[in-house]
């Protein structure tokens, strides 16, 4: 046993050490990926051998046989069908959201069908690919030798987009695993400049930016808001996505149901075999058949049994027995700084991305400043020659060794430094000798270059160096200006990549789980008479029975009571945004009276910029006049202001500084509108003139020089037209001719006795 090679001890140590080696190597080096630009070693490598390759996203097509082996060869050494199958999901747009390859020939598809072999297939980048990369050649990042130390290779990619977050990751390591979900880049970048101007934002806030992941299939989030938000926070949770479907009519009372987006890593195959396993099997009696009719898109039909069977009905059936709806978990294991795993946080993450892009910018600054110095010192060299031309010249010409003459020759005493193109003033800094970097410039200057022109070009690239250099300090020393300049970069990615551009707006919409049973859900809610109450500020309850509405109630402090009325718990509610978007709220998921009520807008997803303009309850068959600040308005039926998700139903369209400002019901018999604008001016026209509408700007009620609509109602003209005058008693003007006109005009002064603050109420 006189080998050195050999050692002893016990072998539960030998062998745990060479454990924890081989979990720590996949770990980092394998399965999970780095927080600063979302990518595991296997795809770095293959960006960087494409990149190697001259591969642009505006140039030509290489065999994906050739990128493969190089990547093989010089950077990832292991099999190449393992680097093809990564190459390959990298160009799945049905996969990853932003394709980091753009391949050429059959790279799969949804049904699950693989590849084409390499030697097939054509690949090169795309321009998110490059974003990744930018400023790898300005020492944005440090680099490792290859696996042989013959090459180079990043240890990191600078990242101008966050792609971690962006395009998702997944993996299993040793004892850990990894799990994020796509989200749109819009969204990421808002978050990050939000988070800049921010840095202590709650996590909460970051949810108003992105709401939650958007997947390259579609389909339709049906996790609650609060679910999302916890996973967000703890970096662990669950989104219960599903398909997005259509009822879609065939005449004579028939119907099928057309499914156009599944669910994310759901094989289209594979979904419709299990539904035509349940129809076999009979689990689901009301599903008559399924059928797919996909080209380009998904069509897959399914046909009920009746046509007396209700859609919802058979959809919340099939979303508990199939893949058209999944649950994808969260789980955002990833690498800090490429050496720490970690279960993060959604601002975490996007945190790790900022400070990687602050670090690369100020090498990328450092890295530009050390070349504008090596620029400025041989300009400095240039100059001195072109001012002593006659001596340069001589030394050249005659001296046996002209670069050590050159650099002893004391150039100080008649040399000045040239501050413009006319005037050399200033004497230059040093003991006047050349460096060795300034003689060889010289020696290797064209003799073309001696010409007067050449030496006022110098002057300017030195002025220009000069000014870049002193932008550069500044950037360096102000890490205000460095964040500033980040915000510009992503607002660039934004302009690239964002919702404006082709692919980038958000594909996965929000949704309400809303499982239908078999009987209509207000069967199974006892009705009960409540008081609803909503504040000022947007806290709403329902109060058991009925109260006296002139009741004192508790509101918090700084708040106060806006909408208190009688409903039952069967009822709906309508809520109008100043947006123009209608909310229901259903009476009996309202919180209980015994406290001071919970946030509108954690049931419904109302904006935080949108005010609420008015809260009703809804009645069938009745309808309501809605107009908006600029005067526009129309007639709806409230049949068609009922939304079935949360994200509420758009019913009037408004533009700029215009919101909703008016919506009031109509009686049975009223025959007149009155509208009275900021300026006091009060017209009566006839209600027949307004259109009825489900959607729309709405027709003019009344013209305005100035100011905009402060209030309208309809009335029945034989009883006239009523308001309460300051006093708070009700006044009625009955002979309304000085005031009726044509819809449009701009009216005539009110009544003297009218509201000062011009509303009827």
């Amino acid at each position: 046993m006189d080998d050195d090679r050999l050692s002893a001890e016990p072998l539960s140590r030998a062998i745990g050490s060479r454990y924890l080696q081989y979990a720590l190597s996949t770990i980092m080096h394998r399965a999970l990926p780095d927080a600063r630009d979302g990518l595991k070693p296997v795809h770095r490598r293959i960006l960087y051998a494409m990149r190697e390759l001259r591969l642009g996203s505006t140039g030509g097509f290489r065999k994906s046989a050739k990128i493969s082996g190089d990547v093989m060869g010089n950077y990832h050494p292991h099999g190449d069908a393992a680097i093809y199958d990564a190459m390959a999901r990298l160009a799945q747009d049905f996969v990853i959201r932003y394709p980091l390859v753009d391949g050429q020939g059959n790279f799969g598809n949804i049904d699950g069908d693989n590849p084409a072999a390499s030697r097939y297939t054509e690949a090169r980048m795309t321009a998110m690919a490059e974003a990744l990369m930018q400023g790898l050649d300005e020492n944005a990042v440090d680099f490792r030798d290859n696996y042989d130390g013959t090459l180079q290779e990043p240890e990191v990619l600078p990242a101008t987009v966050p792609n971690l977050l962006a395009n998702g990751a997944s993996g299993i390591a040793v004892g850990m695993a990894t799990n994020i979900p796509p989200h749109n880049l819009d969204e990421l970048v808002g978050a990050c400049l939000h988070l800049i101007k921010t840095p202590d934002a709650r996590d909460e806030t970051l949810l108003n930016y992105v709401p939650g992941p958007d997947f390259p299939t579609g389909g339709t989030i049906v996790e609650p808001r609060e679910n999302i938000a916890e996973a967000y926070r703890t970096g662990r949770g669950a989104f219960r996505l599903r398909a997005r479907w259509e009822t879609e009519d065939l005449g004579r009372g028939q119907w099928q149901i057309v499914v156009t987006e599944i669910p994310h890593q759901v094989q289209k195959s594979k979904l419709i075999e299990k539904l035509a396993e349940l129809i076999q099997t009979k689990k689901v009696p009301i599903l008559a058949d399924v059928r797919d009719e996909s080209a380009d898109d998904i069509r897959i039909i399914l046909e009920p049994r009746s046509k007396n069977v209700d859609p919802d009905v058979l959809m919340g059936t099939l979303f508990r027995q199939s893949d058209l709806e999944t649950r994808f978990s969260l789980n955002m294991n990833v690498l800090i700084d490429g050496r720490t795993p970690k279960v993060c946080s959604l601002k975490e993450v996007l945190r790790a991305f900022l400070d990687h892009r602050r670090e690369v910018l100020l090498r990328r600054a450092q890295h530009r400043l050390e070349k504008i110095d090596h620029r400025l010192e041989v300009l400095e060299g240039f100059l001195i020659a072109f001012l002593n031309l006659d001596r340069v010249i001589d030394i050249i010409r005659y001296d046996e060794a002209p670069k050590p003459a050159l650099m002893r020759e004391d150039w100080g005493r008649s040399f000045v430094r040239a501050t413009s193109e006319a005037d050399y003033a200033t004497p230059p800094p040093g003991d006047g000798e050349l460096t060795e970097v300034q003689a060889e410039a010289i020696l290797n200057m064209r003799l073309r270059s001696l010409r007067r022109l050449e030496e006022m070009e110098l002057i300017r690239e030195r002025d220009a160096l000069m000014e870049e250099r002193a932008d550069l300090e500044d950037l360096l020393s102000d890490e205000a200006l460095q964040w500033g300049r980040i915000a510009d970069e992503l607002r660039d990615v934004r302009a690239r990549f964002g919702a404006k551009t082709p692919g980038g707006a958000r594909r996965t919409g929000f949704a309400e789980a809303g499982e239908t049973p078999d009987v209509p859900i207000e069967a199974m809610i006892e009705r009960e008479p409540i008081t609803v109450v909503c504040s000022r500020m947007g806290w709403i309850r329902a109060m058991k029975g009925h109260i006296d509405l002139s009741s004192d109630l508790k509101f918090r402090d700084g708040d106060e009571g806006r909408f208190v009325f009688h409903t039952e718990t069967t009822d709906k509610l309508l809520i109008l945004g100043s947006q123009g978007r209608v909310y229901t709220l259903p009476a009996a998921n309202l919180p209980g009276g015994r406290g001071l009520g919970e946030p509108v807008r954690l049931m419904v997803d109302l904006p935080n910029e949108a005010e609420i303009v008015d809260l009703f309850v809804y009645r069938p068959g009745g309808k309501r006049l809605l107009a908006s600040s600029s005067g526009d308005g129309f007639i709806v039926p409230e049949d068609e202001m009922l939304a079935q998700t949360r994200t509420g139903k758009q019913v009037l369209n408004v533009r700029g500084d215009v919101v909703a400002k008016v919506c009031v019901p109509l009686a049975d018999g009223d025959d007149e509108v009155a509208v009275v604008g900021e300026n006091r001016k009060l017209l009566v026209f006839p209600i027949a003139e307004l259109p009825e509408m489900a959607r729309g700007k709405g027709v003019r009620l009344q013209k305005y020089k100035d100011g905009g609509l402060s209030d309208a109602r309809s009335f029945r003209l034989s009883d006239g037209l009523s308001w309460l005058d300051p006093a708070g008693r009700t006044r009625t003007e009955a002979d309304l001719t000085e005031w009726a006109g044509k819809r449009a005009s701009a009216g005539r002064m009110a009544p003297r006795g009218f509201p000062r603050d011009n509303r009827f109420t």
